[in-house]
């Protein structure tokens, strides 16, 4: 009986030790970013681009390893889906606050980035949107709200200085999806285009689910403008166009990042080629890294970068840029040292002004020949 305990303890205790050195201190620590986008409805290609970026710089990140004040850390992407439904954001962003994410990389429209910023900053977690583009989301006084693309305040001048100067335009009809994005970059338009002496012949609103706009276009058609400007997404815009084109009006399409995506030639048709559209950052053949990039992206997911994964891979390596900087995993060592962020990624370098916005912001301007989408133009702000 002796000799067959003898025999037993060495196993048990090394069985124990084994234990012990596999889920004791030296385990890597588990940390946690958030991604939210629209995974389901009419954007979802948009929103699965935008998590396909950020999950490309995770899965690089532990690749490669990540150590934090001597502790190897390996890296989460908690994704989520809010539909581009301001009231799903709210849900989705006190989920990620309750799965106590580090950083929030989100969400994809102004509309849900703007309620859900409220939530993170409650939270102190830091929240860089890759693509939400309305003013008014970095202007609420909080201090964990940050972006890597330019504002429609910016996005919008450079539509209507484009249209009055280079397409010299005369006048201009305006529609909108009564969004927070589409609404905000056709009033940001709107305020230029009047400045520079453009005639806007009328301003419609229409809605983020809208299929049929023939009685908007119909009405259009009557007062002949030189242009018509439409705020909204590739799901809305690709069919606006394609109905203008039945309705044999020749006015050009003007349009911002949400309608400017590779998927328009798909939702417009031939009428894709009517459309003039811009990107609030750099265009993806003018970065530095883009190819390469692009390379990387085309390997892993087999399909082509819709516009905005190039941000979204940034902002995931800015958040763990200052969390080496802080050589911290505490979302209030991280979020303190965002301001000092001087990063240069993919998309160029970053740093941020006093808001969160970007100090250098750029837009660059497209069109499309034979459906295939073409650089027109590069401004910076």
């Amino acid at each position: 009986m002796k000799h067959k305990l003898q025999k037993v303890l060495p196993i048990a205790a090394a069985a124990v030790l084994y234990a012990t050195f596999a889920t004791g201190a030296s385990a890597d620590e588990v940390v946690k970013i958030g991604h939210v986008a629209p995974l389901t409805g009419g954007i979802a290609h948009l929103g699965k681009d935008n998590e396909n970026g950020a999950r490309l710089a995770v899965e690089e990140i532990n690749a490669k390893g990540l150590t934090i004040n001597g502790q190897k850390v390996t890296l989460q992407l908690d994704p989520q889906d809010d539909a581009a439904d301001p009231r799903q954001a709210t849900q989705v962003a006190q989920r990620l606050v309750d799965d106590k994410v580090v950083g929030v990389v989100g969400h994809l429209n102004s509309g849900t980035s703007i309620p859900a910023s409220k939530i993170y900053s409650d939270a102190g977690i830091v929240q860089i949107s890759p693509s939400a583009t309305n003013p008014t989301y970095t202007q609420q006084g909080f201090k964990t709200t940050y972006r890597v693309v330019a504002t429609d305040a910016q996005q919008g001048p450079a539509l209507a200085n484009f249209a009055a100067k280079t397409l010299k335009v005369k006048s201009v009809a305006i529609v909108d999806d009564a969004t927070a994005y589409g609404e905000g970059l056709a009033n940001e338009f709107e305020k230029t285009a009047k400045a520079l002496g453009l005639t806007v012949v009328s301003h419609d609103a229409t809605n983020d689910k809208a299929v049929d706009f023939r009685a908007i276009l119909t009405k259009i058609k009557g007062e002949k403008p030189d242009a018509i400007m439409y705020g909204g997404m590739d799901a809305t815009g690709g069919p606006f166009a394609k109905q203008a084109k039945q309705l044999a009006i020749s006015a050009k399409v003007l349009a911002g990042d949400g309608v400017c995506t590779e998927d328009l030639s798909k939702l417009a048709g031939d009428a894709a080629d009517n459309v003039i559209c811009s990107q609030a950052g750099m265009a993806l053949e003018k970065m530095a890294g883009g190819a390469e990039f692009s390379a990387k992206y085309q390997k892993r997911f087999n399909q082509p970068i819709q516009i905005y994964a190039p941000f979204t891979y940034d902002a995931v390596y800015i958040i763990v840029d200052a969390m080496k900087r802080s050589n911290s995993t505490d979302p209030a060592k991280i979020l303190a040292a965002m301001p000092a962020t001087d990063y240069k990624g993919v998309i160029g370098e970053t740093q941020f002004d006093s808001h969160g916005d970007l100090k250098s912001p750029v837009i660059s301007l497209y069109d499309y020949k034979n459906g295939t989408k073409t650089l027109l133009d590069i401004v910076k702000m």
